[in-house]
């Protein structure tokens, strides 16, 4: 099916929704972001694209920017708590060399992806409030303000509360994983190498890694606790709970901990990934479809990665109906596959008791020592998987 002057209309002008966007341009279509937000920007702070995402930007002509913007990953190194001793490291130079993995702030990510849409023809426009959206022959988006958008296909890219999903699905109700999130940059003052570090405790874990640069580190703290903090990346905390909260971390901790003088908090939640991806005419991508909680670095990834196939089915279908239902049946399996393996993941960073521990971190630590190669092989069915089908 030929996309040259299809009128598509993206809601979300994040990292998911501008990827959309380029990708279906690129390909002759017609097409305006709706963003709510009165600029292009991105709340947070770091992300990590693996090579499987990469594969993605690159196919986008948008490979030189991100290795001149962004630091490349040289290692995940997994440390005990206390002393910050090293448990093993997965060394990412035994990918292949065209398997790139980066430390990438979302801000630059924004800013590479927008510019490109614009030099494609993209419309991107601010303060665009989604109330409701009504598939249908020429579906349509009714807007806080009383306006209305209509399109020959609207797409979804509205995030963990999205619009979109719930005029396909109706309403879902997610629940609290008892797990709680802080997140900041602070300067890197202490020489963070050019790896993202894995602090793990009892019921606690820290992540850390460089960007732009290295000038800055990105801090991202997951503790278990029964109290309900409200889903969403907006909510501030005071530092001092941050610090209390991983008081008992040694290494480099207390001195990224010192640094911290902002930092959000959020609650992380369980969402049911969506049945439906797609109605008439309308669809939904990234965490609108999937959302993920973030214990594989995967969530920005996975969004792109649809980006790529959506446009790409719509382009490679006689019509819409079959390219949208080409472009769920590619990618449900897959994304829902990572929601398991990200929810997972968390256990194994929170192990409390100290046998448990202690067998856990003798047996990562002698597979790391005596097999790195297998160690890093159990991720090849996400960094090697390539949606845009390059050699």
């Amino acid at each position: 099916m030929s996309l040259l002057g299809m009128n598509i209309g993206v809601l979300g002008g994040g990292i998911g929704g501008l990827t959309a966007a380029l990708a279906l341009a690129q390909r002759g279509a017609q097409v305006t972001v709706l963003e709510q937000a009165d600029a292009i920007s991105e709340v947070g702070a770091g992300i990590q694209v693996s090579p499987n995402g990469f594969c993605v930007l690159k196919a986008l002509g948008l490979a030189e920017e991100i290795r001149k913007t962004c630091l490349k990953a040289e290692a995940v190194e997994l440390n005990d708590y206390k002393a910050g001793r090293l448990v093993t490291r997965l060394d990412l130079g035994l990918l292949d060399d065209d398997q790139e993995y980066f430390f990438v702030h979302r801000a630059d990510l924004i800013d590479i992806l927008s510019k490109a849409c614009r030099e494609s023809g993209v419309e991107i426009r601010l303060l665009q409030k989604v109330a409701s959206v009504t598939p249908g022959e020429k579906p349509r988006a009714s807007m806080a303000n009383g306006d209305t958008f209509t399109a020959d296909l609207i797409i979804g890219a509205d995030g963990l509360h999205s619009i979109t999903r719930q005029a396909l699905n109706g309403t879902s109700a997610p629940f609290f994983t008892r797990q709680t999130a802080w997140r900041a940059t602070v300067p890197n003052s202490m020489g963070h190498p050019n790896v993202a570090q894995v602090h793990m405790g009892p019921k606690r874990h820290l992540v850390s890694y460089p960007l732009r640069g290295g000038e800055l580190v990105n801090l991202v703290a997951v503790q278990e606790r029964m109290d309900w903090v409200e889903e969403g990346w907006s909510h501030r905390d005071d530092p001092d709970n941050l610090r209390a909260a991983f008081a008992d971390f040694g290494g480099d901790v207390p001195a990224l901990l010192r640094e911290v003088t902002d930092v959000g908090l959020w609650g992380l939640f369980r969402h049911p990934v969506a049945q439906k991806w797609w109605g008439e005419n309308t669809a939904i991508l990234g965490d609108a479809a999937h959302p993920t909680l973030p214990f594989m670095a995967q969530g920005a990834v996975m969004a792109m990665e649809d980006a790529w196939v959506l446009a790409e089915s719509l382009a490679g279908t006689e019509a819409v109906t079959s390219g949208l239902a080409l472009y769920q049946s590619k990618r449900h399996e897959r994304c829902s596959r990572i929601v398991v393996q990200a929810s997972g993941n968390a256990w194994k960073y929170h192990l409390s008791g100290l046998p448990m521990r202690m067998a856990a971190h003798t047996g990562m630590r002698l597979l790391g020592a005596l097999a790195p190669k297998k160690m890093m092989g159990q991720f090849d069915w996400i960094y090697r998987f390539d949606v845009t089908g390059a050699d």
